[in-house]
């Protein structure tokens, strides 16, 4: 599928935006960084990134009442140009404005007898603002929100097609570090809520209402930015930590995201859905060891999360619900430190998930069932103190397919889901001396 291929190819762009970072600070990684006033956070900047996400697009109607279904997935990646300014305010805050383009491929597709559709998000803006916090005077927490605005397409191959656009808003956070005296990098996670569209069929003659859509986006991107003047130094002059990134931490984690299962049915004109769509937040626990060597570190690391992803189907008197609820991950990764107290890196391995389908009572549980599969991602993680570090992380995850109704004691092969994943989470570790 072009969303599974999608998800390589962003990491393929993270994998370059990072090795920007090995490149520009080659010389600073063989000395000591002294961490002395001298990058200038305030002033003008540029960038471009690269991201992946997923959306959910929740159907009602007015004229069926306690009725909706939330929802139908999409997933895929995008590139983004952005410029902005920042100033500092406080030695340590900062406050900024920005404004930045996309252009995308999250995608809802279906593909059945011959006959093939597609939802797409091709293009958009958002405009918005940011505070931030230095925890050094080179890496920077953020919070971010604002103003967004999408256009969609739905084509098909039989002779119709449809576009809109929604406006709506957007929330996240991020972390940005410097990698030398003008160029950072920045990993940052953006939930995006758009207003309801109600005259959706209005072209085909249906009265306003009689298909309502909401749409929720969430969204992940690495990039670089180039700032103007930064060279000539600024305020971030104070102390930073000395951090020595080898030992065993445990930590935890918040998080949110979207999950799209690809739906297979043989049977119905090979019919292949992705597909149906989840989302919600989750919080995990996480225990590892790093190992420091030099420019570089390596290490593994076993977490465990529950989660309240979910996709809803609502009537009245009652709801289906697909839950996400607990899984863990073994994995391994390997970073680069980009300074003396932040860490760029990418990591990957073993995902088992468990996924629970279910009515409201008194029907109750349906199926339930474990999965296993694979994460891969990749984020920053900056030291705030000689133990304890802080970072913003993404994985993408895909499961194994799983044979729906054979649980029930059908045939094989009729009905199946493929589970892919698209998470985002702001974690803290302690690291032991």
């Amino acid at each position: 599928m072009i969303s599974r291929k999608s998800a390589k190819s962003l990491l393929l762009g993270a994998v370059s935006i990072l090795a920007l970072g090995s490149v520009a600070h080659a010389a600073d990684v063989v000395e000591p960084v002294v961490e002395t006033a001298g990058f200038n956070w305030s002033g003008l900047y540029v960038g471009f990134g690269v991201g992946a996400g997923a959306n959910v697009h929740k159907l009602s109607s007015d004229f069926l009442p306690g009725v909706s279904f939330n929802g139908i997935g999409g997933e895929g990646v995008y590139g983004e140009l952005t410029v902005g300014y920042d100033y500092m305010v406080a030695p340590r805050f900062l406050i900024g404005g920005l404004l930045d383009a996309h252009v995308g491929n999250i995608e809802t597709s279906l593909d059945v007898a011959g006959f093939d559709a597609s939802v797409k998000e091709t293009y958009g803006f958002d405009a918005g603002l940011r505070a931030g916090y230095l925890f050094t005077p080179n890496t920077l927490g953020y919070v971010l929100g604002g103003y967004s605005w999408q256009k969609y397409k739905f084509d098909t191959n039989a002779g119709f097609d449809l576009d809109w656009d929604q406006s709506g808003y957007f929330v996240g956070a991020g972390v940005e570090t410097a990698i030398n005296s003008n160029w950072t990098i920045k990993t940052e996670y953006r939930y995006t809520q758009f207003s309801t569209n109600d005259d959706l069929l209005s072209e085909f003659g249906a009265p306003d209402g009689a298909l309502n859509l909401d749409t929720s986006r969430h969204t992940f991107q690495v990039a670089a930015n180039y700032r103007f003047g930064a060279q000539n130094g600024g305020v971030a002059s104070f102390e930073a930590p000395t951090y020595n990134w080898t030992g065993f931490y445990i930590g935890g984690a918040g998080g949110a995201g979207a999950s799209v299962h690809q739906i297979n049915v043989p049977p119905l004109g090979d019919l292949e859905f992705n597909g149906i769509g989840g989302e919600g937040v989750f919080g995990e626990l996480n225990a590892g060891y790093d190992h420091d060597f030099g420019s570089w570190v390596a290490g593994v690391m076993v977490d465990a999360r529950y989660s309240g992803m979910t996709t809803e189907l609502e009537v009245p008197g009652g709801s289906v619900n697909l839950d996400t609820d607990y899984g863990f991950d073994v994995l391994g990764r390997v970073g680069l430190k980009v300074n003396e107290s932040t860490l760029a890196y990418v990591l990957g391995g073993y995902s088992w998930q468990h996924f629970d389908l279910n009515a409201s009572s008194p029907i109750g549980d349906l199926i339930d069932w474990g999965s296993s599969g694979f994460s891969v991602g990749g984020g920053l993680e900056a030291a705030v103190t000689n133990n304890v570090t802080v970072g913003l992380e993404y994985r993408y995850s895909q499961f194994a397919e799983k044979d729906i109704l054979e649980e029930f004691g059908g045939p094989s092969d009729v009905l199946t889901t493929t589970p892919s994943f698209h998470t985002v989470r702001i974690g803290a570790k302690y690291k032991f001396n």
